[in-house]
């Protein structure tokens, strides 16, 4: 008697089983359907793409702005966005001075800094050449990148114009503006302009008897 209700009662619960997956069959259906599309997305995802550490402005920063700490960061970016001549510590770009402005967030490179890199962009024969501008509200209106021809005056004892100007260096672009103002001295305004070797010979020995200007090319 014990067998027989312990059969039937194995066959009432066969019996409630197949009730339930045939009632819920269409349930276990999506769900199995699925777990299979999440394990075939998780085998065709990509690996993350690899980064590299380079320095990018914390804020917008003006050209002749000096680096410091408080200006710059490392930012992780993808390997394959990286620019080339990118600076990848922030000892690299800390106290130098900018070339050309940035914009927040945009990656620094050897040629945004005043140096011969930021010359070579120029050109690759290039080198950056200081020169003096006499005249601090003509240099006012120079901007990096402004093409110009840079032109002596002859003085008499580095005083007093005594000649005609002459064209020493024809259109040179402007590098950058460490300095802003006229100089305590006189002496003018500091200039940085990408130069050929021989045009920067020409402007240093123009320097010693002449007084500097520049006029502005198109271009």
């Amino acid at each position: 008697m014990a067998a027989k209700t312990s059969s039937s009662g194995r066959r009432r619960l066969l019996r409630d089983l197949r009730r339930a997956v045939s009632k819920h069959r269409r349930l276990l259906a999506a769900t199995l359907a699925a777990a299979a599309t999440a394990l075939a997305v998780g085998a065709v995802r990509p690996e993350p793409p690899a980064t590299t550490g380079v320095v990018t402005a914390v804020r917008d920063l003006t050209a002749g702005s000096h680096l410091s700490t408080r200006d710059v960061r490392v930012r992780q970016v993808p390997a394959s966005a990286v620019p080339d001549g990118a600076l990848a510590e922030a000892r690299d770009a800390v106290g130098h001075v900018l070339a050309a402005p940035v914009r927040r967030g945009e990656t620094l490179t050897d040629v945004r800094l005043v140096g011969e890199s930021s010359a070579r962009g120029y050109g690759p024969d290039r080198v950056g050449t200081p020169v003096r501008i006499a005249d601090p509200g003509v240099a006012s209106l120079l901007r990096p990148g402004s093409l110009v021809d840079v032109l002596a005056v002859p003085t008499a004892a580095g005083l007093d114009a005594t000649g005609p100007a002459r064209v020493i260096a024809a259109r040179v672009r402007v590098v950058s503006l460490p300095g802003t103002t006229d100089t305590p001295d006189g002496s003018g305004t500091l200039v940085v302009v990408a130069a050929t070797p021989e045009q920067a010979a020409a402007l240093t020995r123009a320097a010693a008897g002449s007084r500097l200007s520049v006029t502005l090319q198109p271009g």
